[in-house]
């Protein structure tokens, strides 16, 4: 087949096509999952002022070993009324500023005492348990970096150093439309012909996990003034995501109507399997993604080339899908033309992963690929790979970026 594109060359060109998306202001409590356009700094240090890290007593270290008056109680939230003297302590919690004065702190647990006073035996380190203002982050400094996905300790890091909003780019807005007439609506009854719309759905979900707003439009059937009517609403969207209608059957008309609409197609199949057909277009700055109507191959045309072009738009330095290392369960013989992206179960061992290859790896059985966690790269190539031996695989399910 040689007129088909390698999938490292289709992947490049859809990338040479996608320009980030601008940043906007996002609260900081509706950041996650966002993507940071340009890096976030520190408001504040952090700690904000030097800090106990242990429940015990404020001390200066010239003082010990021995025994001192314990003049006040510091707890988190409520400072020292003035600075410590020599020769005195002070209790303190931990997260308490540690007073002006002392420079150590003594965990209550190294410490007998009497009272109003605490024997001490053993000499401390200036220094000790506490926790310098500034020791995380000084005010000004990086907290999360630009074109880094925001998840739960980012949020926690930039909530801590007192940013409040953050800059992020707008996240891609993706419309979705599925082409046939055999389609109906699950919850109607099935018609002569007919099967149930699941790539609509399906395409949906994994690019909203990849930070995508969608918006899925209502599947047309086989006929020109409907598909021109859809796809022209489409390509109002960043990204125009299509299944079903590229190959070259009679009935096929996404490819010539988007044409027809000013489409510039980049490239038409690609060498691997499921999902040869596969196309990938441009007008102006809309992205415009075909692909197969054959469930899997929809599926494995969204990971490859859909999500990484959904990944880039927002900024993130390594869009393409994040292949693992793991080993096979059983043989797989290799595509001379194409690389194929076999469903498979996930288990691990004491090595590592293992990846064990279903049965029924036919593009459209949807049911079958439930069942799978994982799709393994299979490098076209002479010959198989054998059980036991190292392949990479994608993981299936994930929201991760």
């Amino acid at each position: 087949m040689p007129d088909l594109l390698t999938l490292e060359a289709a992947q490049a060109l859809v990338l040479g096509r996608v320009r980030a998306l601008p940043g906007e202001a996002v609260p900081v409590w509706d950041a996650a999952g966002r993507v940071t356009s340009e890096p976030a700094r520190a408001l504040v240090d952090l700690p904000p002022f030097p800090s106990s890290a242990m429940d015990g007593f404020a001390v200066r270290a010239t003082d010990l070993p021995g025994t001192l008056p314990v003049v006040e109680q510091v707890a988190a939230g409520h400072p020292a009324s003035h600075a410590l003297r020599a020769g005195e302590a002070m209790a303190i919690s931990t997260g308490g500023v540690v007073p002006d004065g002392a420079d150590s702190v003594v965990p209550i647990e190294y410490v007998v005492s009497n009272g109003n006073s605490i024997d001490v035996a053993e000499p401390v380190a200036i220094g000790a348990h506490v926790r310098p203002r500034g020791g995380d982050v000084a005010a000004g400094d990086v907290v999360v970096d630009g074109a880094v996905r925001i998840g739960a300790v980012q949020l926690g890091a930039l909530a801590a150093s007192g940013v409040a909003e953050v800059l992020c780019a707008r996240r891609p807005r993706v419309a979705i439309l599925a082409t046939g007439s055999e389609l109906a609506r699950p919850g109607e009854e099935l018609g002569p012909g007919q099967v149930y719309e699941s790539n609509g759905l399906m395409l949906a979900v994994a690019l909203a996990a990849a930070g995508a707003d969608i918006e899925t439009l209502p599947a047309v059937a086989d006929d020109e003034s409907a598909h021109r009517e859809a796809l022209e609403h489409g390509l109002a969207a960043d990204v125009l995501v299509t299944s079903g209608g590229v190959s070259v059957g009679p009935h096929d008309l996404v490819r010539q109507i988007a044409a027809e609409l000013g489409v510039e197609e980049v490239f038409w199949r690609v060498a691997i399997k499921p999902g040869k057909p596969v196309s990938f277009g441009v007008r102006d700055a809309t992205l415009v993604f075909g692909l197969p109507g054959n469930p899997v191959s929809s599926l494995v045309g969204c990971e490859l080339f859909a999500k990484p072009a959904v990944r880039a738009l927002q900024g993130l330095r390594d869009p393409l899908p994040r292949l693992e290392p793991g080993r096979l369960a059983s043989s797989l013989r290799r595509n001379v033309v194409r690389d194929e992206f076999v469903r498979a179960r996930l288990r691990l061992d004491r090595e590592g992963a293992v990846l064990e290859p279903l049965t029924g790896q036919e593009s459209h059985m949807i049911v079958r690929a439930a069942a799978a966690d994982a799709l393994v790269h299979v490098p076209r190539g002479e010959g198989e790979l054998q059980a036991g031996g190292a392949v990479s695989w994608l993981r299936l399910g994930e929201s991760y970026f």
